[in-house]
Formats: C-alpha cells, sequence, structure tokens
C-alpha cells in the first residue's frame, strides 16, 4: 500500500457537473480528491482486505445469532424492546443483506483491523462504485496508470446481481433518502440504478413524504403501497420513529433487513471480540460498563482506546485517549447520550501527511470493492476527502 502523487485528469470537475457530483466539493473544500491515490497489490487486495473482509461478515452474521438468544445482550442492543420480535423474525425469515461497508485500519504491513461496520446506512456508495471507476478508465486511456493496472471495484455489477438474485423480475422498489442532501440522493439513486438494470421497477421518494394508508401500509409522495422500501435511514431511528407503530403490520420488505440493526451497531464490536478473541482482523473491544471488572479492558484503557457509542455517525462522539491522555476529541457529540463501547486504539498509517481508512464493500455476503477516505485528523469526519485507489499491474 502506498499513496502515490498523480496529475488530476483537466476535465474531472465538468465530468462531476455533467454527472450529477455535486458533493466533489462541500463547503468550499474538496471532497473528491484525485491529486493523488493509493496503490495496493493484487496479493495484498485478495489476501488483506477482500478475503478477510467476507470472513468478517460472516462473523457478524454468527453474531446476530448470539446476540438473539440472549435476552441480555439484546439489552445492550439499545433497541427498543417492542421491536425485538420485528428484528428476531426477519432473521428467522431469512430476509436477505444488500451491502455494507468495513471500515478498516491497514498499513500496508499486517493484517487490517475492523474499525466498524456501516451494515444499514452506508454512504459513499456513488463515488465508490461510479466516479472511482470512471477515474481508473480515464488515467488507463491516459496512461497516467500502467497497462495492466486494475481496481478493487465489482460493486456496481454485484449490486445487479444481488438485486436481480433476491426479487422477481419486474418487482417494484421504493428508494428514499432525507431530501436536500446530495450524498444521500447519490446513494439511493446508485442502488435504484443497479436495480433498474436487473430488470427492477425503481421509484425514489422522500423520507419525509412516506405515509401510512387507511389500510395500514406505507404509501410514497403520489399515494403508490410501497411493497419493498430501500431506506436511507438508520433502523435506530426508525424505531423511534412514530411509524414504528405500522412496520410489522405495513406487509412492507425493508432494505436493509431489520436484524441489520444489529450488525450495524457498535454494540456488536464487543460480541465479536468475546465470539472470536484474538482474531487478527477484530482489535479487543468491550461495552464500557464492564472495563472495570475485566483485566483485559483495565488494561486497553491504560494503553490506548477509543470510546463510541454504539449508535454514530461520521466520526460523532468519539474519543480518543493514549496513557490517560485525550488525543482527540470529536466536537460533534450529537450521541454523547447512547450506551458507550471501548475499542483498541489502532493508529492510522500517515501517509503524505494524511490518515487513510479503507472502506471495504460487502454486497450479499461477498466483499467486492473498496473506496478510502483520508483525514489530516484522527477521527475520519464527515468532510473526510474521498481518494481513488488502483492495483499496480
Amino acid at each position: 500500500m502506498d499513496r502515490i502523487q498523480l496529475p488530476e485528469r483537466p476535465d474531472w470537475r465538468a465530468k462531476a457537473a455533467e454527472l450529477g457530483f455535486t458533493f466533489a466539493d462541500m463547503h468550499g473544500e474538496p471532497y473528491w480528491d484525485e491529486t493523488s491515490a493509493y496503490a495496493f497489490t493484487l496479493e495484498e487486495v485478495e489476501g488483506r482486505i477482500e478475503d478477510p473482509c467476507t470472513e468478517l461478515h460472516a462473523m457478524c452474521r454468527e453474531a446476530v445469532g448470539t446476540v438473539l438468544a440472549d435476552e441480555a445482550l439484546m439489552e445492550r442492543m439499545g433497541l427498543p424492546r417492542l421491536r425485538w420480535d420485528f428484528i428476531k423474525d426477519s432473521w428467522e425469515a431469512g430476509e436477505p443483506e444488500v451491502y455494507g461497508r468495513f471500515d478498516l485500519a491497514y498499513d500496508g504491513k499486517g493484517p487490517a483491523k475492523m474499525l466498524e461496520y456501516n451494515a444499514d446506512t452506508p454512504t459513499s456508495l456513488y463515488e465508490s462504485a461510479s466516479f472511482q471507476w470512471l477515474w481508473y478508465e480515464d488515467q488507463l486511456a491516459a496512461r497516467v496508470l500502467a497497462e495492466g493496472s486494475d481496481q478493487f471495484n465489482r460493486l456496481h455489477e454485484a449490486l445487479v446481481e444481488r438485486f436481480a438474485e433476491i426479487f422477481p423480475p419486474d418487482t417494484d422498489l421504493h428508494f428514499a433518502a432525507m431530501s436536500g442532501a446530495p450524498e444521500d440522493y447519490a446513494t439511493v439513486e446508485t442502488m435504484a440504478w443497479a436495480a433498474r438494470e436487473a430488470g427492477m421497477g425503481a421509484h425514489y421518494t422522500d423520507l419525509e413524504k412516506i405515509g401510512i394508508s387507511d389500510e395500514g401500509q406505507f404509501t410514497d409522495a403520489e399515494d403508490r403501497v410501497i411493497g419493498t422500501l430501500f431506506k436511507l435511514y438508520p433502523w435506530e431511528d426508525l424505531f423511534a420513529d412514530e411509524f414504528s407503530a405500522h412496520l410489522a403490520s405495513a406487509q412492507c420488505r425493508f432494505i436493509e433487513p431489520p436484524w441489520k440493526a444489529l450488525v450495524s451497531n457498535k454494540a456488536i464490536l464487543p460480541v465479536l471480540w468475546q465470539l472470536f478473541p484474538g482474531h487478527p482482523n477484530l482489535l479487543p473491544s468491550f461495552f464500557a460498563d464492564d472495563t472495570k471488572g475485566l483485566a483485559d479492558a483495565a488494561h486497553l484503557m491504560l494503553a490506548g482506546h477509543v470510546t463510541k457509542p454504539i449508535f454514530s455517525r461520521e466520526g460523532a462522539s468519539v474519543t480518543i485517549t493514549a496513557q490517560g491522555r485525550v488525543l482527540e476529541r470529536a466536537t460533534n457529540r450529537d450521541y454523547d447520550r447512547h450506551p458507550m463501547i471501548v475499542q483498541a486504539y489502532q493508529p492510522l498509517p500517515v501517509m503524505g501527511g494524511m490518515r487513510p481508512v479503507i472502506g471495504a464493500w460487502v454486497v450479499g455476503e461477498t466483499c467486492v470493492g473498496m473506496g478510502l477516505r483520508e483525514d489530516r485528523a484522527l477521527i475520519t469526519q464527515d468532510l473526510s476527502r474521498f481518494k481513488p485507489h488502483f492495483i499496480e499491474g
């Protein structure tokens, strides 16, 4: 793994505008940044990213079964008891997952370490699946990248295959996100594009315009009944919404399925460590309430740890501590009210003054691609830059 300076495509901003990539710059700062790219060997992509993340997803599925069988663990997930049966029923019915994104710390030397699993509402899908691939094709054609180079990126093709696998042809799917959020819209439109290519009907609706019919079914802004809904809205927030009373009776199939509320929850990290202690791709993790009673946790608290809420987004409410000193504390504390977990601190590598995090994408149950984000700060945040990658030829 290496960070390599490369010339930008002279027309990339025009292409971004033409393709509707409206958030390539945000708040006066670049979000998409192709002044450099990350280079990998095929061996490290396959052996240290792809295969381990496929295994990690299988481990997460095993953890779901463990949590659902243990009421004490279900309590620690922080989800309302009224929705436990709804979650369990979706798991026992075998409702299939579509996608998720592992965030990994990887320095090109040791094994990649799982920081968390964005398994319910992961964003950066458009830039990973589409704009990054366009960058690769353009730079290959311009001979900026050597002949024989590649990119770990089957995201779009895998999504098309997954939709075709789990839905009959001509199924109508609704895709919903909050209005006025360009990145969220790009994510749902990328999903809808794959669904259409798989032969599905795909309809967009603003989340806030979803209603309830007299028969108790969800409806879109045009009063069409929603039979299958992809919602870019976290399960923990939906469970707290007034509409949650209708979830079980609305005759609606959800993407992602309700059981993903357990996998996307950072409370799954201590469960994984309990089930697979010492696994090379896991970091020691504990529920914060347990750190005083466990010797391993006490050592971690001294050596270096990250405190995270079980629910949070974009690094909010995260604190990094080492040797009794706070190294960095997120300024956004919107999620402080939630229970906390403690995870061993794995410093990100520093390359060109930046700290990259790998986002490894899973579609179905297999890792199929990746994208990277980098920041000067220790905590990767909402405005951290997206960087393209390639596999050396």
